[in-house]
């Protein structure tokens, strides 16, 4: 079974509200639902990883020095993962990876537009 967006969205959401409870027993939901391949396991770990960086506060970590309030380098970062998750040189497992971290920026872009739609 593929990878459900509407979970992985709720996931996010509540990664970035720093309800990481919660976000753990979503993510615990996708990894049940889903298969046991390759790309899915690449983009299971990346979530981890977002989970992991923002739990942990570790000042060296790539989220901890991403400005999420600027839509250009969240743009930016979105481009270089998404280019990363189509390049066949990678294999599958990293594209899952790459893959994760382009939706993680995408729903990013999103929130930081509602946001600013919302002043």
């Amino acid at each position: 079974m593929p990878i459900s967006k509407i979970f992985v969205t709720r996931f996010f959401q509540l990664v970035d509200r720093r309800r990481f409870a919660e976000a753990e027993r979503v993510l615990e939901r996708i990894r049940l639902k889903t298969s046991k391949t390759e790309w899915n396991s690449g983009y299971l770990h990346a979530l981890d990883g977002i989970l992991f960086s923002q739990k942990s506060g570790d000042s060296y970590a790539f989220l901890k020095n991403l400005n999420f309030e600027d839509e250009k380098e969240l743009k930016k970062f979105r481009k270089e993962f998404v280019r990363e998750s189509r390049n066949k040189i990678h294999a599958d497992y990293d594209r899952g990876f790459f893959s994760a971290w382009a939706d993680y920026m995408r729903m990013s872009i999103k929130a930081l537009a509602n946001t600013e739609a919302s002043k």
